[in-house]
């Protein structure tokens, strides 16, 4: 008995501390979480980089520094360093050969001005800019998840979202943090209904990543849901739900407000700008080059053949699981992701989350060639962090998903990020 009572101030104070911590204001919390998520990837960034082999950028074993900047990295800072080609590079075979026009210019042109402001060099600049260009998505992930759930859950959500299997991306010099950024505040404001605001944005978003297309395919299905509501049957009124009176599985939406005509006009301009920004990318480089689909045969480039819509993801499955139960696995993987899209925890996240979602996994079907750098095309699904933390309010459960999301970083970063030659030459890319 005495050792137990022994025990318990120790437990006292940390629960103390915890309770003080939950009194500071919202940036600090999401601040601090993130930068001990990044801490703790890197670190598993400096272990793998103590077992790094020879490789094409470096002597073995490198610096954290020289190790973080591999991959696309060095993709970026030929963008900014160099710029974008006028013509096409063709490869022995008179094929197009890889080539910048695959990386979108925000990001590079970004790491180019911070470092002729500064005097860093590009690839330490570009990192600078998604180190804070992720901690700034975790503020903005914030609130938005707080538009839907009390202030724990909300943490909870951008606890994983900062500790995700891929999150060690955010913190090397890739576009994924900026685009996430960017694509975080488009969504808050349109949760919002501040359509026109989000035009900029999404403007800089398109310029960012390929994110542009499925999103303007969520807000042209939003505008038509807005206009059912606006001219079909009025919806249902609903009570919103508070936090403390809500199932763990996550409240039940409260039923959307009638949009009004300006709302409707608003978010009919932002479709058009969506659409416009989605082929903006492409335009440029066809206008550069001369080549109409520049980009489109670039992109190609990495997957060996011409984009064909949704065939790679049968040759994956048949590659993976065989030439009868291949063709079936994307059928699948489509009913899986159904499935969850219907669950509850998902259904809590509104009309706006959930196409967003549903857009981007459509567009990753019909695009994408499924290979290992899909794991970190999943990013912008984040909101799901949010669903996942609605699962159960129970701390063993949500540090178990913390762990094991830890886990799966040193899966990721030794497998994929940590580069090692295939028999065939090259290397998964991360």
């Amino acid at each position: 008995m005495t050792q137990s009572l022994e025990a318990r101030p120790p437990l006292g104070r940390l629960g103390r501390v915890a309770a003080h911590a939950a009194s500071w204001p919202w940036w600090v919390q999401v601040t601090l979480v993130y930068i001990a998520a990044r801490l703790v990837s890197a670190c598993i960034f400096m272990a793998a980089a103590l077992q790094q082999g020879v490789n094409p950028w470096f002597p073995p074993a490198p610096d954290y520094w020289n190790f973080i900047t591999i991959w696309d990295g060095r993709w970026y800072a030929e963008a900014a360093n160099n710029g974008y080609p006028s013509v096409l590079p063709l490869n022995a075979s008179g094929n197009v050969a890889e080539n910048s026009w695959a990386f979108y210019a925000l990001f590079p042109y970004l790491g180019r001005a911070l470092g002729a402001i500064t005097g860093l060099a590009t690839l330490p600049a570009l990192t600078a800019i998604a180190m804070v260009a992720g901690l700034v998505a975790a503020m903005v992930v914030y609130k938005l998840f707080r538009d839907y759930a009390g202030r724990r859950t909300a943490l909870w959500g951008v606890v994983f979202f900062s500790t995700f299997p891929v999150s060690p991306v955010l913190q090397v010099p890739y576009a994924e943090s900026l685009n996430l950024l960017l694509l975080a505040g488009s969504l808050l404001l349109v949760v919002r209904r501040k359509y026109l605001a989000a035009m900029p944005v999404v403007l800089l978003m398109c310029l960012s990543r390929p994110t542009g297309l499925p999103f303007a395919a969520m807000a042209g299905l939003l505008l038509l849901q807005h206009l059912w509501q606006r001219f079909g049957r009025p919806p249902r009124q609903a009570a919103v739900p508070t936090e403390l009176s809500v199932p763990a599985v996550g409240p039940v939406p409260p039923a959307p407000t009638v949009p009004t005509f300006r709302e409707l006009a608003s978010l009919a301009a932002l479709v058009v700008v969506s659409a416009a920004g989605a082929l903006a990318w492409p335009a440029i480089a066809w206008a550069a080059t001369g080549d109409p689909l520049a980009y489109t045969k670039t992109e190609t480039v990495w997957r060996g053949d011409d984009l064909v819509p949704f065939k790679p993801w049968f040759d994956t499955g048949q590659m993976l699981f065989g030439p009868v139960l291949g063709i079936l696995a994307p059928f699948v993987f489509v009913a899986a992701f159904a499935a969850l899209m219907l669950s509850k925890p998902v259904r809590a996240l509104g009309t706006e989350l959930r196409l967003w979602c549903t857009c981007y996994m459509g567009y990753l079907l019909v695009f994408l060639h499924p290979q290992t750098s899909t794991f970190r095309m999943l990013l912008p699904l984040f909101p799901l962090a949010l669903s996942a933390a609605w699962l159960s309010r129970s701390r063993a459960y949500r540090g178990t998903v913390v762990l094991m999301f830890v886990l799966l970083q040193i899966v990721w970063i030794v497998w994929l990020w940590a580069w090692a030659p295939l028999p065939g030459g090259g290397d998964y890319p991360p």
